[in-house]
């Protein structure tokens, strides 16, 4: 044990002092110094969880042109590593073994690695492990000073609309702690239509929020800029639900050219003493316990930006240990989505992490469109574990 841990502080230490962008180079090399891998690559996840990038050392430098992407449906190796968080174990002729091992920080999914071994014992499939968690950590921090990893999830082009709105979104978009897993999915419309959703932890609460700004493309982006910083802003403040609120309805008031927005806002508390909700126009939310699926029909108030609305209601939510909360966007359920039966995905995914509802969910309406979603369709789902649960069930800690 600790020769594995002298091991990954050298190899920390050494993707430390390489440029952010040699950092896979360094994780490679050092795979094949110690186990004498005969190929590494790294496949990332793309922006909505359908298709894999694969990266190797030669396709990072010649930015991925020629790139190999390997949908998820169908590549029943890659999508259980990610679905499981488990190391896969295959023999390939002519090969050695293939070692597939997901790389993921907080339940945020980033990708997986791959490489090829003359043998695998546990010893070294755990050391595999221990590399890929560190590659995991590795790139979190190395993508704050270079786009190869932003360039690592994108398998289309992007638009300027696209570009403003995947920017508004959570640099993670699943995250776990004891108290909760969470899990967000956005498929953007052709033309973007606004949608954002929003997460973050303090010392004693979970925030989370759904928004759907009005309008189309770059105006649409635009709304939807005011809207999430509006209310970043005043969460970073410390404000209450309800002044959030206020404060987000008044930015589009005083800026946002009469468009307006629906959305939520929610604040709960990690001890489990109170579950909180602002509603501002915005479809109810679904919530799954003990096998039922319940659409909550909480009070509406109007949407932000539409003149009249004055204080918002702060409405309590029911949320109890076990349960699943789903958000979303009308999206989900506009024109050819509303053969899409929720409530029926959220019952038959009851056993899935978030990662792989919000997957299923964003996948069904994406198919039940032909692959032309005309409005943006967002969904973030929760599992509430509560603070006594001691509940962790990604495998990304050893």
């Amino acid at each position: 044990m600790l020769r594995d841990r002298i091991g990954l502080a050298e190899l920390l230490a050494a993707a430390e002092d390489a440029a952010p962008v040699g950092s896979l180079d360094v994780v490679a090399r050092d795979l094949r110094d110690r186990f004498g891998a005969r190929y590494v690559s790294f496949l990332f996840v793309d922006m909505v969880g359908r298709s894999l990038l694969r990266v190797s050392e030669e396709t990072a430098a010649r930015r991925g042109h020629g790139a190999e992407h390997v949908p998820l449906a169908g590549s029943s190796d890659y999508d259980e590593v990610l679905r499981t968080q488990k190391p896969v174990l295959s023999s390939q002729r002519g090969r050695g073994e293939r070692v597939l091992a997901p790389v993921t920080n907080r339940g945020d999914t980033i990708g997986v690695l791959e490489l090829f071994l003359p043998q695998v014992t546990q010893d070294v499939l755990e050391q595999i492990e221990e590399a890929a968690h560190a590659l995991a950590y590795i790139i979190v921090t190395d993508r704050r000073f270079t786009d190869l990893y932003h360039w690592g999830n994108r398998t289309t082009a992007v638009s300027l609309a696209a570009e403003i709105q995947r920017q508004l979104l959570p640099s993670a978009p699943s995250c776990e702690a004891r108290e909760f897993a969470l899990a967000g999915a956005l498929v953007p419309a052709s033309d973007i239509a606004g949608d954002t959703y929003d997460y973050s932890v303090d010392h004693d609460a979970l925030h989370l929020s759904i928004t759907d700004a009005m309008g189309h493309d770059v105006d649409a982006s635009l709304m939807a800029t005011l809207l999430i910083n509006a209310s970043r802003g005043a969460r970073r403040a410390g404000t209450g639900l309800a002044e959030q609120a206020l404060l987000t309805h008044q930015a589009l008031l005083d800026h946002g050219r009469q468009s307006f927005a629906t959305g939520q806002m929610l604040r709960i508390s990690l001890d489990g003493s109170s579950a909180r909700l602002v509603n501002a126009g915005h479809p109810w939310p679904l919530r799954l316990r003990d096998g039922v699926v319940e659409e909550l029909r909480l009070a509406v108030d109007l949407p932000f930006g539409v003149v009249g609305q004055r204080a918002y209601r702060v409405q309590a939510l029911d949320l109890r240990p076990g349960d699943r909360l789903l958000l979303y966007t009308d999206g989900m359920q506009e024109r050819q989505a509303s053969t899409v039966d929720l409530p029926d995905l959220i019952r038959a995914t009851a056993a899935e992490h978030p990662r792989e509802v919000v997957r299923t969910l964003v996948a069904a309406v994406t198919e039940a469109c032909d692959g032309q979603v005309r409005d943006d369709a967002t969904a973030l789902c929760l599992d509430w574990h509560g603070p006594d649960s001691g509940v962790r069930r990604a495998a990304s800690v050893s």
